[in-house]
């Protein structure tokens, strides 16, 4: 016999909490991994120029790629979380790709030209109108390596975090 569920079953019995902020398992991976790629960069640019750079725990490019490791954070979690099979985990996957395309592709390009028009400006006479100008930003985008490495820092910090939230 099929059972009837009827308005008073459902007032009375135990309602389900929805989810918060702080046990959003996809929300806390990605920012916890974004966070630690960013204080990574402190100390590879440490080993890299022998400097410290406390300019690099919010710039931009370098290793490990912070997007890169949110995104992939983002898209484990999901998929931890809802399965690999849901509509959420398939929308995130697709950002994930983007972002890391755009980090290894279009910014890291941009970034080389800036430092070819930095230089460019450089040579310029000191009457030059632009000679005076700003430097562009030449630290954008990056390497395919820093790319993969924030991938798997950040798929990483998904998976330790899958029973802790």
């Amino acid at each position: 016999m099929d059972e009837v569920l009827t308005a008073q079953d459902a007032t009375s019995s135990p309602s389900i909490t929805p989810p918060t902020i702080s046990t959003n398992l996809p929300l806390i991976s990605a920012c916890l991994a974004f966070a630690i790629a960013q204080f990574l960069k402190l100390f590879t640019t440490w080993y890299k120029e022998n400097r410290w750079d406390s300019k690099r725990l919010l710039g931009s490019g370098g290793m490990p790629s912070s997007h890169s490791a949110t995104v992939a954070a983002l898209s484990v979690a999901v998929a931890l979380q809802d399965g690999a099979g849901s509509s959420a985990f398939a929308i995130s996957l697709v950002l994930a790709a983007i972002v890391m395309y755009d980090a290894s592709g279009i910014r890291l390009h941009a970034g080389r030209q800036a430092e070819i028009l930095n230089q460019i400006v450089c040579e310029f006479p000191a009457e030059h109108p632009l000679s005076n100008s700003r430097p562009l930003r030449e630290l954008l985008g990056h390497t395919p390596l820093q790319v993969v490495v924030g991938a798997i820092l950040g798929s990483f910090v998904s998976f330790l975090l899958r029973n802790s939230v």
